[in-house]
This record gives C-alpha cells, structure tokens and sequence, in this order.
C-alpha cells in the first residue's frame, strides 16, 4: 500500500474508527410558507479538529473513487456541477447540493450497516462509501435517478468500522433515507425529516411511539385525590423528553422540535430557524471527550442547504458568524475543481458595542 493510501486511511479510522461515541451529527429538514425546501445538519468529532473544506466541482470533472487498496475504482465526470463540505479529503463530502438542486449528505451508521465485500475483480464498479455523495451529486438530478443506478454499483468501505447512511432530498421537499445493510439498498421516505445515527429509521420511527404523550406548551392541571397538581414552569407538555446526545434521543428531540418550529415565510428565515433549532444539539465537548482543552466544541461545524434557492450555509465552531455559497453566482463550466477551508480564521469575530 503507498504512502498516500496509508494516510488516507489512517485519517477514515481517526474519524469513524474506535469510538462510536465520537460521531453524532444530527440532520433536519423544514419547509417555508412559499415553499422552499431546507435540509440542515450537524457534524460532530471530538478528537481533535476535523479538517474540513468547502468543495466546487465543475461540469466535465473526470472522477475515480478509492477502493480499500487504493484510488483505482469506478471512473466517472461530472455531469451537474457541484458544492459540497468535506471532510478529510476533498472527495470526502459529508453534504451537498448539486446545480439541479438535489443534495445529499451521509452520517455515520455503526455497527447496524453493513456492506457486500470488497471485490478487487469489480474495481470498475466500486464506490468508496464516503465518496457516494460527490458520486451523487455529480451524476443524478433525482431520488428515482439514484434509485436506479445505486443497485448497479458495488458500495464497500475504505475502513472496517466507517460505516455510514445517507440523507437524499429534492426541491420538491421529497426526501428518502438509504440505508445498506447485509449488502443489501434500502430506501425509506423521510416522512419526519429528521436523521442521526444508529439504530436503522425503521427502528427510529418505531421508538417515536414511545413519546406519543409529548406535546407542545404546557400540561393541564391534573386532579390526585385531594391534590391538584399544576406545572411548575413552561413547556410542561414536553416533560418526558430525551435530553441526552444517544442518536436515538437525539432523534426524538429533533423530531419534536421540528414539527413545533413555526413555519417561516421564505427560504432564508427557514435557514436562520434551522440554525436555531439545531443550536440545541451543539454537542460540549467535555460531554465527549473530557481530556480535550483546545477544541471548542464537539460540534464542528452546522450547515444548512437551501435547496430551492441552490446556496450552502455553514457555521463553524471556530466562527458562529453564519457564511453561504450562492451556486448561481457560480460558472460550472469554467471554474475549476478546487477546495478551501470552511474557515479561514480560527477565530470568532466580536462587533464591539460602542457607548
């Protein structure tokens, strides 16, 4: 194995490797009143600052996906231009949109995915697990699109433990969950618009009876023998609801909180109230790691993807100052294949307040 292969490796497994606990992005999707369609997420890694990058793939790219062995797999150019935040490698992009509007990202699936073996004889038609969405975004301009082609390819991960599922949405506001198990595709409908981590959606969905109780706003007065008892504060409807950072928790919590949030009247006041909400899954990092020091938080970055207007939003946890990438203002046929990082200063502006 060369030296790149070596270290392209060792970074996946610093990512997804050894500890479970380390990954814990959670994803939303809400629709404003002129019907703009927004998917938003975060992305977690307490181990060290993750590098990350924002990604413009132009129309008429050649790209070669990596195999467990090296970059010889499936070839293929780019069809639809294409943004993307990366992680690791630029390759990498961890969520996306493409110039037809569709967009993509994946978040880690352990030990409930998993894929068929890798098989050096197919190399023609392997896709490296975390390049499936620059392979996506660049080929397809729907859902049915993918549906089609996925099961044509040979999905296989570059490192054991670095399993992962995918969130896929259109304009339209139709999203779907894939999910590759025993080797075998899934597709869900995205009815809840909401994806983390493990277990499966069909699981998730399942656990969401186990709060059918839970409303928003405050609980009445209840009667017990002689007793009245009344809430103590506001937003007492909600008592019972899961505050720990477990994927399946954090799944509840943004389900709730996604179908309470007020419906916004255009794309840009969805994206702002996206941000808000997922404030709320900002992970500490002593939660994570408690002997990191130099990290600000667990979670690294937050990004939310307006699809209808075709622009990226992002905010670090460097810079909380909330940046966007406008694919219109974007030639895909002239510019070229390049990266940045999503911060160019580590640090956080202060507006001073003059009295």
């Amino acid at each position: 194995m060369n030296g790149i292969m070596k270290k392209l490796l060792l970074g996946v497994a610093a990512i997804c490797g050894g500890t479970h606990a380390s990954i814990a992005c959670t994803g939303i999707s809400l629709t404003a009143a002129d019907n703009s369609y927004v998917q938003a997420r975060t992305i977690e890694w307490a181990y060290g600052a993750l590098k990350s990058e924002y990604v413009v793939i132009p129309r008429g790219e050649k790209l070669q996906s990596y195999t467990p062995t090296g970059m010889n797999g499936m070839l293929y150019t780019a069809r639809y231009g294409t943004v993307g935040l990366a992680v690791v490698e630029r390759e990498f992009i961890a969520e996306g949109i493409n110039e037809a509007g569709l967009s993509a990202g994946l978040f880690f699936f352990p030990r409930y995915g998993s894929y068929a073996p890798y098989d050096a004889a197919k190399d023609d038609l392997t896709i490296a697990d975390l390049q499936v969405v620059q392979w996506m975004l660049t080929q397809f301009a729907s859902i049915d699109e993918i549906k089609a082609a996925v099961r044509k390819v040979r999905i296989v991960g570059l490192e054991r433990s670095a399993v992962v599922h995918w969130r896929i949405g259109e304009p339209s506001g139709r999203q779907v969950v894939m999910e590759i198990v025993d080797g075998k595709v899934h597709f869900y409908e995205n009815a809840v618009g909401v994806l983390t981590n493990a277990p499966g959606y069909e699981w998730q969905i399942a656990n969401l009876e186990n709060y059918v109780n839970l409303r928003p706003g405050s609980a009445s007065n209840y009667t017990l023998g002689g007793l009245t008892l009344e809430p103590l504060g506001g937003s007492s409807a909600m008592l019972g609801l899961p505050g720990d950072f477990t994927p399946p928790s954090r799944f509840v919590r943004a389900a709730f909180f996604r179908n309470s949030a007020p419906q916004r009247s255009d794309g840009l006041q969805t994206v702002l109230q996206c941000f808000h909400i997922l404030n709320n899954f900002d992970v500490p990092i002593a939660i994570e790691n408690p002997s990191e020091r130099s990290l600000p938080s667990a979670t690294q970055w937050t990004s939310a993807i307006d699809l209808t207007a075709r622009k990226i939003y992002y905010k670090t946890a460097y810079n909380n100052s909330i940046r966007c990438i406008d694919l219109s203002t974007i030639d895909f046929t002239t510019v070229t294949y390049h990266s940045s990082p999503l911060d160019s200063d580590a640090s956080q502006p202060i507006v001073s307040v003059k009295i």
